[in-house]
């Protein structure tokens, strides 16, 4: 009879075999590439599966505060131990807002869980190197994309981080 192996020693051999996810999907709006989140499960599901790990990723609230969260744990299918849930805090109100962020959150927790190799696109300002950010102004194309980007599911806040943004063109955006 073969030994069982814990949930710390399944993981590191699931982390051996992931390797790199390719990023396909694009970001109009940083005009920039990631791996969106169904492409990573599509990729870990066949793993996950072989080493018998289940996956679990849902919103929930802390009934306590009120307060939503996105959360990720791993479970081991045959001693039923779990990692410990790593969640980030919902800030969106609106559904669709929510929704996307909710997404974001997924990939972002999962890839941090499992070590997956990603990008780090906020090194820069993490760093403290910063690019002077430009005005966004109404009818320029880069109005578009921030329109583009809102529509898709994007936040203001991603746009207001590379962006100037007036209060006028803030408020504009917060009707798409």
């Amino acid at each position: 009879m073969s030994k069982q192996l814990s949930l710390h020693e399944k993981l590191f051999n699931l982390q051996q075999e992931i390797g790199a996810i390719s990023k396909d999907a694009d970001n109009p709006f940083y005009k920039s590439k990631y791996f969106d989140i169904n492409k990573v499960i599509k990729v870990l599901r066949p793993l996950l599966g072989k080493h018998r790990l289940l996956l679990m990723q849902a919103p929930f609230v802390d009934f306590e505060t009120g307060v939503e969260y996105q959360g990720t744990t791993i479970q081991c299918v045959d001693t039923g131990m779990t990692t410990k849930p790593v969640h980030l805090k919902i800030n969106a109100t609106d559904p669709q807002k929510k929704g996307a962020e909710s997404t974001y959150y997924r990939r972002y927790l999962l890839c941090g869980l499992l070590g997956l190799e990603a990008e780090d696109d906020d090194g820069n300002v993490a760093s403290g190197k910063t690019q002077e950010r430009k005005w966004l102004n109404t009818n320029t194309p880069e109005y578009s994309k921030a329109i583009e980007y809102i529509q898709g599911g994007g936040n203001i806040e991603a746009i207001m981080s590379k962006y100037k943004v007036s209060k006028k063109v803030q408020d504009e955006l917060a009707k798409v």
